[in-house]
């Protein structure tokens, strides 16, 4: 609790590009996944439901310039 009452301060203070250091842990773990979905066989039964969080988890990048409509879920 303590962390999202920091991190609402920075972002109050600063702005929310202050914020962004933060998130780079958690995009690593995007990445990680992203790894481990790529290389996890097709006939793994993990493989559909990791498929579709990875789509859902880059919905927060939809407007950006780069991002693909085959990402949607």
């Amino acid at each position: 609790m303590a962390d999202i009452h920091a991190y609402a301060e920075v972002a109050h203070r600063f702005g929310g590009d202050a914020l962004l250091d933060s998130h780079l842990p958690m995009l690593d773990l995007v990445d990680k996944l992203a790894r481990d979905y790529e290389a996890m066989d097709p006939a793994d039964a993990r493989h559909v439901g990791l498929a579709y969080a990875l789509k859902v988890l880059t919905q927060s990048y939809a407007e950006d310039p780069g991002y693909r409509h085959e990402w949607r879920p």
